[in-house]
């Protein structure tokens, strides 16, 4: 799908695009690959990576900047829209920020992407976006549902866009694995409350449900990755299994559980081997059959939350995992 087209991802120098880019070069023949993002140094860290690989460009931008993002997407085919301010505590002590990037930028790189041409664009979203408490998640709601209706607002344009969910990424940075890894040395790991569970996904997983969604999408299509979940005492059992627990109490805007798919949402949510896809509730997509394909509609009142999930991660399954990664 992707060989011999040009491919731009927004906020590439952050975990996602250092697994998404050797993947991508490993797996097609792309044309380019543009790493649009606003750190000059994570750029200049990442370009190390790639000195010999011509198909690699670095563009300095905001999202938040229109006409750079114009000047960006000339002549550009894909586009994974990965830029966002993520952490939770920053987010609510500086709201005005997280809603220049998370909501302005989505809005500014929906009309670039319409007006230069774009083919399809695919946007990472997180659990937190569904039955939001935080400021984070309210952005990235109100992201998810921009990118669904940009396929009204691109109207004869072409310009396609559809959205991925995922929960807690393991290993990315500023996450919870590498920082428990970081100081497991001084014997004691900070728990916020010992009920408290997360779903657990892999980089690689994440990249390959991109791939999936820009192959499978219509339009409008929010993709729900089925994937484990696990206890945070019983991560940080496996991570630091000498170490002593000390709790230290919910932070501003964080959840006991994650939720990726609300009982609301349950309407219009299919379900398939590997994945759900939540259908849009707008101009009767989520009824259409293109988008359904062979899913099968869940329960009324359904909900896909980490603490009621039927997979859960082992400890082998995380140590393993730790031991191939770390």
């Amino acid at each position: 799908m992707f060989d011999d087209q040009s491919i731009l991802v927004t906020g590439g120098t952050g975990s996602f695009g250092h697994t998404f880019i050797p993947m991508l070069l490993e797996k097609y023949n792309p044309k380019r690959v543009i790493i649009f993002s606003r750190d000059e140094m994570k750029q200049w860290e990442m370009a190390k990576k790639f000195q010999h690989e011509e198909r690699v460009r670095f563009f300095i931008g905001d999202v938040r900047d229109r006409d750079r993002l114009y000047r960006a997407l000339d002549g550009v085919d894909f586009v994974v829209h990965a830029a966002a301010t993520k952490i939770v505590p920053t987010a609510e002590y500086n709201p005005f920020e997280c809603v220049k990037t998370n909501v302005h930028g989505a809005m500014n790189l929906i009309d670039a992407c319409i007006d230069k041409g774009v083919k399809r664009v695919v946007a990472l979203s997180t659990d937190k976006a569904s039955s939001p408490i935080n400021l984070y998640g309210a952005t990235k709601l109100t992201s998810d549902k921009l990118f669904v209706s940009g396929n009204s607002y691109a109207g004869a344009h072409g310009t396609r866009f559809a959205v991925v969910r995922y929960g807690n990424v393991m290993g990315s940075r500023g996450s919870v694995i590498p920082f428990f890894m970081s100081i497991r040395e001084k014997g004691v790991l900070p728990i916020t409350d010992e009920r408290m569970t997360r779903f657990m996904i892999s980089l690689e997983e994440g990249v390959e449900l991109v791939w999936h969604a820009f192959e499978d999408m219509e339009g409008g299509e929010v993709y729900v990755k089925k994937i484990p979940s696990m206890k945070m005492t019983d991560l940080a059992r496996v991570v630091a299994p000498e170490a002593r627990h000390e709790i230290v109490g919910i932070r501003p805007g964080e959840k006991l559980h994650e939720q990726m798919i609300s009982p609301e949402d349950s309407h219009f949510t299919y379900e398939y081997d590997e994945h759900f896809k939540i259908l849009p509730a707008i101009n009767n997509w989520g009824t259409c059959e293109k988008r359904i394909k062979n899913g099968r509609k869940v329960p009324e009142g359904f909900m896909y939350a980490s603490n009621t999930n039927d997979e859960w991660m082992s400890d082998a399954q995380l140590q393993a995992w730790i031991d191939a990664n770390w």
